[in-house]
């Protein structure tokens, strides 16, 4: 008998609103001599300003080897890859800090999610329909999963289209990776393991190799 999984059509992520933030208190600063035309306020005129010798900026060495823009600036690992999110709730923001509103919430631990940009402790990510933000890093994992992207995608013995058919799981299903070759990748699914094409999946690359 061939099992079958299905999952409801949630939504991967909610899109949130974020109200305005409360005004911050500001003093008004000092006069300053560029308000004044460098006089002073009792009438005498400025001293004559000091002849500083200008700073010119050299070039970098020429040997230098530029920035690979298809590794990340932090890590050097590949960009774009592919990570999980480590908890059932991570923010996406609109710009790599906490001062940036949040526009969407991942609410699936270990979905998968695209890594396009680093920047110090934030990732630049994108779900399988090309939201997302910037996430702290810590709320990422290095676990690898896929989402069933194929209407119905059939589980196989081996990773041949002739094998049997050991499990079919519809869109949406998430399965653990446990290997890839080029073309299929061998998945977990809730204990139940399988070879599936890589075509019927999203979060793995084309040829690339898991071990």
């Amino acid at each position: 008998m061939v099992k079958s999984w299905a999952i409801a059509r949630a939504a991967l992520a909610v899109a949130l609103v974020i109200g305005a933030g409360a005004a911050i208190g500001q003093t008004e600063p000092p006069v300053t001599d560029a308000e004044t035309g460098g006089m002073k306020t009792d009438g005498t005129p400025p001293p004559a300003e000091p002849i500083i010798p200008a700073v010119i900026d050299m070039p970098p060495p020429a040997d230098a080897a530029p920035r690979d823009p298809g590794r990340g600036q932090v890590t050097n690992l590949p960009l774009p890859r592919y990570v999980t999110l480590k908890t059932n709730e991570g923010n996406a923001r609109r710009g790599p800090g906490l001062t940036h509103r949040i526009d969407w919430v991942f609410k699936r631990a270990g979905m998968p999610l695209k890594v396009t940009a680093e920047y110090e402790n934030w990732r630049r990510i994108e779900d399988q329909e090309g939201l997302g933000g910037w996430v702290h890093y810590s709320l990422l994992s290095g676990v690898r999963s896929v989402l069933i992207q194929a209407e119905l995608a059939e589980f196989r013995a081996a990773p041949d289209s002739e094998a049997e058919i050991v499990l079919r799981a519809e869109r949406g299903v998430l399965a653990r990776v446990i290997e890839c070759s080029p073309d299929w990748c061998r998945l977990n699914v809730e204990g139940e393991k399988g070879w599936v094409i890589k075509a019927a999946l999203w979060g793995v690359e084309p040829g690339e190799m898991i071990e």
